[in-house]
């Protein structure tokens, strides 16, 4: 079982007896949900699909996303990984990051330390040489994350007013 301790998180396979709930509750607060996919809050049911379909990733892929645990009380704060989107095309095919955490764990760090973990992840567990991130230029605070972990803006602007991140892991320091 893949999992990844940072000093102040667990990032784990998802269990979805334990996570369904808290999960559907993170991804039906509509200012979580704002910046991803089409913006829509997720339903309970969503939410269950969300988790299989994350949890098929990592058996195709050996990759996928992480629940993202608090060590300090076990609670879930969201989840943080890997996946292959298939949208905009400029990143269509290629390996992304994305994460949600629920608001009471914004602006403590927690974003950047599991999105961390996970390129490191990306480099040294699964030898994956390149990953892209897709955020609005309106969500200030992805666009720092993305900068905290050394990924370059790619000139111009993706369908949607999405802007387009890259790192070659080749050359991540951590």
């Amino acid at each position: 079982m893949t999992e990844i301790r940072t000093p102040r998180l667990l990032l784990r396979r998802w269990n979805p007896d334990d996570d369904l709930a808290p999960l559907a509750e993170i991804q039906a607060d509509p200012t979580v949900m704002h910046h991803i996919g089409d913006g829509a809050p997720r339903s309970l049911d969503d939410t269950a699909e969300d988790i299989e379909r994350w949890e098929e990733e990592w058996d195709d892929e050996g990759f996928g996303l992480f629940a993202v645990e608090l060590l300090g009380s076990g609670e879930l704060a969201g989840a943080v990984g890997l996946y292959v989107p298939d949208a905009p095309p400029q990143v269509a095919d290629h390996i992304g990051i994305q994460w949600r955490l629920a608001r009471q764990f914004w602006g403590q760090g927690y974003a950047s330390e599991a999105a961390q973990a996970t390129l490191e992840f990306a480099l040294q567990d699964r030898g994956i040489d390149r990953v892209v991130a897709v955020a609005s230029e309106l969500d200030a605070s992805s666009a720092k994350v993305l900068h905290k972990l050394g990924m370059a803006l790619l000139p111009g602007k993706a369908e949607g007013g999405l802007r387009v991140y890259a790192i070659d892991l080749t050359e991540y320091e951590g």
